[in-house]
């Protein structure tokens, strides 16, 4: 069904990417291109100023490998670790790379969310291609 599809995951340990990669393949053409992307929440300068630069250097690195350990579960999947608010910046890598389909996990929405809206719900309301939300 579709050629080239971004999965954003969350590198916490407490959310199943499986789910995710088993619907990517399901819905994947036979010459399908998987991308996995996870975007790291930016530090605000305040923040930035007081934390050691080997420190923030070591915990993109361990980002970089936990996405890369990840991606296996995909087969000859790029990996992408970007910064910035995860909504924006996964539709906007879907819409920069011609991205024809997006599988994003969700959570249950709590109180908060009704309010600011959770990432998935944001990617549904703005990408320009199909969005698979998985529960």
């Amino acid at each position: 069904m579709y050629k080239n599809i971004l999965v954003p995951v969350l590198l916490d340990g407490a959310h199943d990417t499986q789910s995710s990669y088993l619907a990517a393949k399901t819905l994947a053409d036979e010459d399908a291109k998987f991308t996995v992307l996870h975007v790291m929440e930016t530090i605000p300068s305040f923040v930035i100023a007081q934390i050691p630069k080997d420190t923030l250097a070591r915990s993109h690195k361990e980002a970089e490998e936990a996405l890369e350990k990840s991606a296996t579960a995909l087969p000859d999947a790029t990996t992408h670790l970007a910064s910035g608010n995860p909504g924006r910046v996964i539709v906007d890598y879907a819409q920069e790379h011609d991205i024809d389909c997006i599988i994003v996990a969700s959570h249950r929405p709590g109180i908060e969310d009704y309010f600011l809206g959770s990432t998935a719900a944001r990617v549904v309301r703005h990408a320009q291609c199909p969005v698979h939300v998985i529960r």
